[in-house]
């Protein structure tokens, strides 16, 4: 029953940061970053986009190239925003809507974020399958559990 009741709780988190991932202008890199606390508290959110202060307008977005080095990716939205409001993310629970980047991955760690959740059954890109197993390797040597939420 309590596992029913916590599977129950990841479906509405991750239902949340895919709302959340609606929020970038980009349809290209939608992904939605919900950060929350032991109690089910939620402390930060984030979604793929340009940091504060970054010109995001549709010419500037519609030229790729000079986009992706000024691209904040949703968890690193969700820390900075954290640490904007002096909420802590140490043993929280990471929701997000793909797997977390090696650049994210260790965003989360240096966090301490204990758990990263993300949607089951996701098909991985070939060209991101060594970021994804050397991100999914980083969580695991420094005592981060990746679990995957079946959205049923």
């Amino acid at each position: 029953m309590l596992r029913a009741m916590s599977e129950k709780w990841d479906r509405r988190f991750i239902a949340l940061a895919r709302h959340i991932a609606g929020w970038s202008k980009d349809p290209s890199t939608q992904v939605g970053c919900v950060v929350v606390g032991p109690d089910r508290e939620i402390r930060s959110t984030g979604f793929n986009g340009f940091p504060r202060g970054i010109d995001d307008s549709a010419e500037r977005l519609s030229d790729r190239e000079l986009k992706y080095p000024f691209i904040c990716h949703a968890e690193e939205n969700a820390i900075m925003h954290a640490a904007r409001i002096g909420v802590s993310l140490k043993d929280c629970s990471a929701y997000v809507t793909w797997p977390p980047c090696t650049r994210c991955a260790r965003s989360l760690i240096q966090a301490g974020v204990r758990t990263v959740y993300y949607p089951a059954g996701l098909a991985i890109p070939e060209r991101w399958e060594d970021d994804f197993r050397i991100s999914t390797q980083m969580f695991r040597e420094s005592g981060v559990q990746v679990r995957t939420v079946s959205e049923e």
